[in-house]
């Protein structure tokens, strides 16, 4: 069974859900972004142009920082780990929001951090359509992402699945979660969960439940 996996997905995938579910169930150590810690957040969603470099350099920082402890400190109970993000995260949000000189800068820090972090033996993506995730963010009710539009959706994606195409060295599972509910339907987490801990080549391998 691989020793750490990653969730990963849009703003508003069930990231954290499932991960939380599946660390418990595996009594696995589960490293959760603290994004409700940023302050820059809010003001981000507000003025993008203004606070978009202050956000992603203190984001980076941040996961950069508890990837870096967590992973020194050794945890004999739990040889298993599982993330609700992946440090590239930082990189894909930066290319989406970042002018392009602002965007130079940062991918040098980027390449200075990234190099000592860890990769996952597995990344999960799950998929869903820019509908469900304006559902998701609106259910969830986290005042400062209400006014999120689809385009910013649909670019944060479109960063997503340029990204994974590239990635020749990395396992990647790209799972279309717009017919499950892994949260509310017991039968739903039993089989993303199944297809999550199977053995999977190099680059991406995609999957969709018939319904």
């Amino acid at each position: 069974m691989y020793r750490y996996i990653v969730i990963e997905g849009n703003i508003g995938a069930g990231k954290t859900s499932l991960a939380t579910m599946m660390a418990q169930e595996y009594n696995a150590r589960l490293l959760l972004e603290q994004f409700e810690e940023n302050s820059f957040l809010p003001k981000f969603y507000e003025d993008p142009v203004r606070y978009a470099f202050p956000l992603e350099l203190s984001f980076l920082a941040d996961r950069y920082q508890q990837l870096k402890t967590q992973f020194q400190a050794s945890d004999l109970f739990c040889p298993f780990t599982i993330a609700d993000y992946f440090i590239f995260k930082s990189l894909i949000f930066a290319s989406r929001n970042l002018e392009s000189m602002e965007f130079g800068l940062y991918s040098k820090l980027f390449t200075i951090v990234s190099s000592v972090v860890p990769k996952p033996d597995l990344i999960v993506y799950l998929y869903l359509d820019l509908k469900n995730l304006k559902r998701n963010i609106e259910k969830r009710g986290r005042s400062y992402e209400q006014n999120i539009q689809y385009d910013y959706l649909d670019k944060i994606q479109q960063g997503y699945l340029e990204f994974l195409k590239q990635q020749q060295d990395l396992r990647i599972l790209l799972v279309d979660t717009n017919t499950i509910d892994f949260v509310g339907k017991p039968e739903d987490y039993q089989w993303i969960r199944d297809r999550i801990i199977e053995e999977y080549p190099l680059g991406i391998s995609r999957l969709s439940r018939e319904v």
